[in-house]
């Protein structure tokens, strides 16, 4: 069995590669988590408020400062560092449900990002290095 393949399934380590973040420099997740203190008090007013909705949180996330990542026709990014999107939708009951709430990632630096959550039940924020596909958003399971 390889080591940390979870259940044990074959490959299982090389299967998922894509589903792990990448390694940050102290450095840089030292600067990860000095933004991660920035926008852990917006996301709990936020929570507190009641007020998850993707435009509000971007609204309240760019009054801080960061502007919001733009991709050239070519897909790279082209300035700004905030993504805001609304949760990853999942199947629930037989249909395809998206959840009230917001995704908030930061690129910090190309190895270091803060990731996060507000959402009814609850809100989160983590440091993270980006993922090979997604960059700072974790990507969804796949089979």
């Amino acid at each position: 069995m390889e080591p940390g393949a979870g259940d044990g399934a074959p490959h299982y380590n090389e299967n998922n590669g894509y589903r792990r973040p990448g390694a940050m420099t102290p450095a840089s997740a030292t600067d990860a988590a000095r933004e991660a203190d920035r926008i852990r008090p917006v996301l709990k007013r936020l929570w507190e408020q009641k007020k998850w909705d993707p435009a509000m949180v971007r609204a309240a996330l760019l009054h801080l400062g960061y502007e919001e990542e733009r991709t050239g026709s070519n897909g790279k990014p082209h300035g700004g560092t905030l993504m805001v999107r609304a949760m990853n939708s999942r199947f629930t009951d037989g249909r395809e449900v998206t959840p009230e709430g917001a995704l908030v990632g930061l690129r910090v630096h190309t190895d270091a990002c803060v990731t996060a959550f507000v959402q009814r039940s609850n809100y989160e924020v983590t440091t993270n290095g980006p993922y090979p596909e997604t960059g700072c958003f974790e990507p969804p399971s796949g089979h």
